[in-house]
């Protein structure tokens, strides 16, 4: 018998104690377990790695995410949770010993409040990625949500807009246009259509921008 063979017989014994733990003692010890796993794994440095089930009330949303869900999208969303389960976890950034904010995944950590059947049968747990510990700063999150939803094609105007005016307010534009994967054309019309003149007070123009609906409509569709 090999030495892996040897670790997993010895682990997988061990693990049978759990069946006799109260749930929520379980979930925990296993929470640990997987923690400690994580240590030793070759993918470590990889969020998903190490999915932990942490209790509902500790996981809160943020104030700036600019993914919306329309309403049937929505019920798409807890029909496919409650029929297939969650197959993608809540990624969280951990702000306190107990307390998570939630970087993608907000409609997702929603549905065990919209859902009482699916909060009992999560036990009062969401399934939860920690991204790194160096995201205490509110602009990196920021970025980090952005960057989770423009991979998914999901963001809406109006919250992207604001959250461009707040990241312009303290970073500059070369570090939102490499963190939010822009280019200068998509910042300096999203600037313009925020309309606040403040935002531009750093910028070079060399072309004047015209906002309108029209160019909110056509970066809502992708076409900016």
């Amino acid at each position: 018998m090999s030495d892996a063979d040897q670790i997993v017989t010895a682990c997988t014994a061990l693990f049978a104690g759990l069946d006799d733990l109260p749930v929520q003692e379980r979930i925990d010890a296993i929470n640990r377990i997987r923690s400690a796993l994580h240590q030793h794994s070759p993918h470590a440095g990889e969020p998903v790695d190490c999915v932990l089930w942490l209790p509902e009330e500790t996981v809160r949303g943020n104030d700036y995410n600019p993914n919306s869900v329309a309403p049937p999208e929505m019920a798409l969303l807890e029909q496919s949770v409650m029929e297939d389960g969650y197959t993608q976890p809540i990624v969280a950034w951990e702000s306190g010993e107990a307390e998570h904010e939630v970087v993608d995944g907000f409609h997702r950590h929603m549905l065990p409040k919209r859902l009482p059947m699916l909060r009992a049968r999560l036990h009062g747990r969401l399934p939860v990625a920690l991204i790194k510990t160096n995201r205490a700063e509110r602009h990196s999150r920021m970025a980090s949500t952005i960057r989770h939803n423009r991979a998914r094609g999901t963001h809406g105007i109006d919250l992207m807009v604001q959250m461009v005016g707040e990241l312009s307010q303290i970073m500059s534009d070369g570090w939102i246009m490499k963190h939010l994967g822009m280019d200068m054309d998509e910042l300096l019309r999203l600037k313009q259509i925020s309309g606040i003149a403040s935002l531009f007070k750093r910028d070079d123009f060399s072309q004047a921008w015209a906002a309108n609906s029209a160019d909110a409509a056509r970066y809502e569709k992708g076409e900016v």
